[in-house]
């Protein structure tokens, strides 16, 4: 599944970048999206690989942050699917402005944008995880530094940062999904009003392929983040980064190498 999705990705990195005529604000979109899903892929995957052949489970604390760090890059996403839909709303609704609806300039400010939200929060939750104390235990309930993980096991009181997780990513799923939907609200009556069946075919076709990932990705989201930390909530998230990973029948767990009081 690993070098499936690498090679899946990858591909569609090095098609857009090198053949001029995908040179467009959809192709650009999705340029991004598969440079992001190849970015993220490398994040936790090769550390679970290894764990998977080895029987001792340990990541340092430095390691542990710099993955939690870039297991953000679902917010860079976020924004990069709300983009898209915007595209696929201004080609459809209003056609004849889209050249300048869609200029380098706007489509490359929508991506910086994204980008921009990335770094900045991922520095200010991996900022505050360094101020928890993990003395009482230094198993992590994952096989990936998740943030609900490190929450689980620190010994310093979590209420304000779970609630500030919860807010945030509150926030974030649901303006992303309810301006995904509105874009798609204008664009189904649209499409509705196009008297050609032909023409109308042809403009689901367009929108059915992003409409089923966002709603995958966002109601998962929104289903493994919208609640506390807890152990039931890990086993969730496990499943959620990949359906089932077990060693002699038991979910692997990481330990930090170093206990931080």
């Amino acid at each position: 599944m690993y070098v499936i999705s690498v090679q899946g990705n990858l591909g569609l990195v090095i098609l857009i970048g090198l053949n001029s005529h995908l040179h467009t604000p959809m192709y650009f979109f999705l340029f991004n999206l598969s440079f992001i899903d190849l970015c993220y892929s490398f994040v936790f995957s090769p550390k679970m690989l290894i764990n998977f052949i080895s029987n001792k489970n340990f990541i340092s604390f430095r390691m542990c942050m710099t993955q939690l760090y870039f297991c953000f890059f679902g917010v860079s996403e976020c924004y990069v699917l709300t983009s898209m839909a915007y595209d696929c709303y201004v080609a459809i609704c209003n056609p004849f402005l889209y050249n300048m609806a869609m200029s380098p300039k706007v489509f490359s400010t929508l991506i910086f944008g994204s980008y921009l939200m990335l770094f900045s929060t991922a520095m200010a939750h991996t900022g505050c995880m360094p101020r928890l104390t993990f003395c009482d235990t230094n198993t992590i309930n994952h096989y990936v530094c998740g943030i609900l993980s490190l929450l689980q096991v620190s010994c310093t009181g979590t209420y304000v940062r779970e609630l500030v997780l919860f807010i945030v990513g509150g926030i974030n799923i649901t303006v992303h999904s309810l301006t995904i939907f509105i874009s798609y609200g204008f664009i189904l009556c649209s499409i509705l009003h196009i008297n050609s069946t032909k023409v109308r075919s042809k403009a689901f076709s367009t929108c059915s392929p992003h409409i089923m990932p966002v709603s995958l990705f966002f109601g998962s989201s929104a289903f493994v983040y919208l609640q506390p930390s807890s152990a039931e909530s890990m086993n969730v998230e496990k499943t959620y980064f990949l359906y089932q990973c077990s060693s002699h029948g038991e979910p692997l767990n990481l330990q930090l190498e170093e206990q931080r009081c």
